[in-house]
This record gives structure tokens, sequence and C-alpha cells, in this order.
């Protein structure tokens, strides 16, 4: 634990009236580490996203809590689409929904993968965001082939901000398709921005940007400040991609 930093608190899962601590307390290393604890009721995570903090642990590990710095965040109106991904959107051979099965696609993402020993989104994660989903605050992107559903994604709306989770792939640049789809929704309803948590070569090859923490929740702040977009969205999008 870095020098002179009060030890990471801990919350009691029955404890749902202690706020989670100011993001600007997370330690440096590990990047973000902020508290433990407390619970996955919709109430907590609605408080935590709109504060800027996400949950992230692995099974058999306490509820961990987490506000990195920096924070990687795709503008909708940014979006890069490279000419590859732009010919297979003009091809159209897909069909792209929102909310059409939300459990199908958290549990795709939990599923296993080659090039990771095990998943974090655990089936106390699965169920918490499904509660999350039926209050209209949790959204999922499809992306189908035929009737065969081959990518797609999930995170949180509040505001004008939303909060990518996860996202999976069966087929090549199913995962983009999802998130150009997704782009091209909330560029629509005007939403400030996409927040995808850490940086990664994915989603930095799709415009991602980086922004110190003190900047980030600044950003955050003002997109709290509009309405929630009403859920569930029960939309196709492929059109807006057009």
């Amino acid at each position: 634990m870095a020098k002179g930093r009060l030890p990471i608190p801990w919350l009691d899962a029955s404890d749902e009236q202690t706020p989670l601590p100011d993001p600007q307390t997370a330690l440096a290393e590990p990047n973000g580490l902020l508290a433990i604890g407390a619970s996955l009721s919709p109430q907590r995570l609605e408080a935590a996203y709109r504060a800027g903090i996400f949950p992230w642990f692995s099974p058999g590990e306490p509820i961990l809590w987490w506000s990195p710095d920096p924070r990687a965040v795709i503008y909708p109106h940014a979006i890069h689409i490279s000419r590859s991904l732009r010919r297979t959107l003009r091809r159209g051979d897909f069909r792209l929904t929102l909310d059409q099965c939300f459990d199908h696609v958290v549990k795709a993402c939990a599923a296993p993968r080659a090039d990771q020993p095990g998943t974090w989104i655990t089936t106390e994660m699965q169920a918490a965001y499904s509660r999350l989903h039926i209050i209209g605050l949790a959204h999922s992107i499809e992306v189908w082939r035929d009737h065969a559903l081959i990518g797609g994604l999930y995170g949180v709306s509040l505001g004008g901000a939303f909060f990518g989770e996860s996202m999976f792939s069966r087929a090549p640049n199913a995962s983009k398709i999802a998130m150009a789809g997704l782009c091209a929704q909330l560029r629509a309803w005007e939403f400030d921005f996409l927040d995808c948590q850490m940086p990664t070569d994915h989603l930095l090859s799709m415009g991602a940007v980086c922004l110190p923490r003190p900047q980030f929740l600044l950003a955050l702040a003002a997109s709290q400040r509009q309405p929630t977009h009403p859920g569930p969205w029960n939309l196709t999008i492929t059109d807006l991609l057009q």
C-alpha cells in the first residue's frame, strides 16, 4: 500500500447507507482499488456508477470496487470505423438489436475464452446486472446472423453516459459491429460518452481516449445532469449504420 494512504475500507454487505469512498482516494497500485465489500444491490450499483466506480473481482474474492486512473472513454461521434469494418457494416449480413436477450449476452460474455484462465463475471455478478436490466438501467446489444447470436455487449446507462461492461464475439468483427451499433444509437440519443473503464488495444483501435481521473469525473458529473433514457430499449438499430 502506498505510503501515507489510509487502509482500503471494508463495507458490510448489509450496509446500504454508507457511501463508497471518494474516487480520488483510490490506490495507485493496484490502479484504482477503492473499497472492499458492500453489496451488488441495484441501489449500490447505481450510486457507484454515477460516482465513477465499478465492481470487478474474481470468484472466491470479496467484492472489490475500482476507479482507475486514467479512464478510457469513446465519444460516440468520434468512434473510429476501419475500412474493413466499414465494408462489413455496408454488407449488412447481420441484424443488430437492443435488449432482446440480455441474460444470454451476459452469459456469453462470461463464457471461458482461449486467452483467459477464467472469468470475473461470476454468477453473483450476472444476477446483479440482470436485476439492473429488469429496472431499466442495464442493456444489451446483440449481433445476429440469420437466427444465431454471433456477438454483443452489455453495460449500464445512466444520464448521458453508457458504462460498457463486457463484450463477446463468435464471428470476425462481431464485437466491433456491436460497438459501432451502440455508438450510433448513443449518438442519435445525444449521449456524452461510452465509458470503457480500462484501455485495451481493441478499444484504442476504435477511438478510445484516456482521460485523467479528475477530467473523467468532471465529464461524468456533467453527463448525470441529463435524464436517464428509459428502458427496456427493445430496438433494432441496424438502419443507423447506413
